[in-house]
């Protein structure tokens, strides 16, 4: 009997498992771009909205916005007795601020109204038309597909494989090694989701969560040969992959042993303690059949068809209403911040005699492009385009996706997650990948011109 219970739960792990390990991290082509099947779909969705995405968004963020306002005057018993429900629009009070905005904001953006440095191209609008209609689409199969991938044992068979690499290196649980891969062949908000759920559910630490949330939500490699396209250096996109690779790598062995990523706590979400098995694996076992052994576990509990569907539609929810207005209101803000004033240049001085010291040309105007990131990851590429030097160009465009922590999607997807990161950190964060990653991709750039 309990060998057949034992062969029911390997197919229940084994079927599920593929389906969304092809989903989420088979490469394949599309449109000539290397990217996923769950951006495919995506991308099919938006496609097929055909110029209604931008609407739907405006409509979901509004509505967020008010059944939010009409929730703290007034809650509905519906809300007040679901735990989702309550967590949804009974947000605190930051927020509930920045959801408020969020609201602002996209009605000024859609219908042009208010102040222009609200709703223009480069600020708001560039939230709501270009970022937003994807994120959408994204959440919507991601959410509803990622139990594939987290409830049918595919990470606790992973998580063991890789953690005699992940553990020695970053001093992670081996499934951080899958939420990385997924990131860097489809979409970083993927990364961030996986990596939230992960730690609602008790996988991560507070440590781990907040290390994998910042360091392994890479930026894909298709977003990657748009930014390099920018600066007009598409002929060197393989080296240029390679600097980012390498930095990236240094990045995340010697940030996360650093403030504020040192500091965090390594404790679940609920306060409490990990067993011994969650850093390592016990006498007896081999990684495979320990692995395997929590797979198959985990596949037991898996009760009904329906009780993964329902979650699947939780997530999506989750990230769709929730998510979307505090990426419109923050990143509307940041984008404001760096299109209208001086902040980001005045932050950038300090890099000018770094860059001198690296031989980077043209450091000045380089220097205005190292701090500005934070806002959107794009805007330094823009910026790079009156730059002269090859070789200056082409390392702000590597420390732009190195940097990988921009408020306008990352940033404030982060920030509007469970994972334990707040703005200062995310600030420091960022400054800290800039510094560390420099010279790496200055010498790469040095032996390329």
């Amino acid at each position: 009997m309990k060998t057949e219970k034992n062969k029911n739960s390997f197919w229940v792990f084994l079927i599920p498992s593929l389906i969304g390990l092809f989903l989420f991290m088979a490469p394949i082509t599309f449109n000539g771009d290397i990217t996923i099947p769950i951006a495919v779909m995506a991308k099919s969705l938006l496609a097929a909205l055909d110029g209604t995405a931008v609407p739907i968004v405006t409509a979901i963020i509004a509505i967020m916005s008010l059944a939010t306002i009409v929730c703290r005057i007034k809650m509905p018993s519906i809300v007040a007795n679901s735990e989702f429900l309550n967590a949804l629009f009974n947000p605190s009070p930051l927020w509930f601020a920045v959801r408020l905005i969020g609201g602002f904001a996209v009605v000024a953006t859609y219908f042009q109204v208010g102040p222009e440095m609200v709703w223009h191209e480069y600020t708001g609008g560039l939230v709501l038309n270009d970022l937003l209609p994807t994120l959408l689409c994204v959440f919507i199969f991601a959410g509803m597909l990622l139990p594939l991938l987290l409830n049918f044992g595919l990470l606790e068979l992973m998580g063991t494989l890789f953690s005699k690499i992940m553990r020695p290196l970053f001093n992670l649980p081996g499934r951080s090694a899958i939420d990385c891969m997924a990131s860097w062949l489809g979409d970083g908000s993927v990364g961030i989701l996986m990596t939230s759920k992960q730690y609602e559910e008790k996988f991560y630490t507070q440590r781990e969560a907040a290390v994998v949330g910042t360091t392994f939500s890479a930026v894909s490699i298709t977003f990657s040969l748009v930014v390099i396209a920018q600066v007009e250096l598409e002929h060197l996109f393989v080296p240029f992959y390679g600097a980012v690779c390498l930095a990236g790598f240094v990045a995340a062995i010697i940030i996360p042993r650093l403030p504020p990523l040192s500091r965090k706590k390594d404790l679940f979400i609920d306060d409490s303690k990990p067993s011994s098995d969650h850093t390592g694996i016990p006498e007896g076992h081999t990684s495979f059949s320990y692995g395997m052994e929590l797979a198959l576990a985990k596949a037991n509990k898996v009760t009904s068809f329906s009780s993964v569907v329902k979650e699947g539609v939780k997530n999506a929810a989750d990230m769709v209403l929730g998510v979307l207005p505090v990426v419109m209101g923050i990143g509307t803000i940041a984008l404001i911040i760096a299109e209208n004033t001086s902040v980001f240049t005045f932050l950038g001085q300090p890099f000018i005699p770094y860059l001198e010291l690296l031989a980077i040309p043209e450091a000045a105007a380089a220097s205005e492009t190292m701090v500005v990131g934070f806002a959107d990851m794009f805007i330094p590429s823009i910026l790079a385009a009156s730059i002269e030097s090859d070789l200056t160009r082409f390392v702000i465009a590597a420390m732009s996706v190195t940097q990988l922590i921009y408020m306008s999607e990352v940033g404030a997807l982060l920030l509007g997650s469970k994972i334990p990161v707040n703005i200062g950190e995310l600030f420091i964060i960022f400054i800290l990948r800039t510094i560390i990653t420099l010279p790496v991709i200055a010498g790469v750039a040095h032996l390329i011109f």
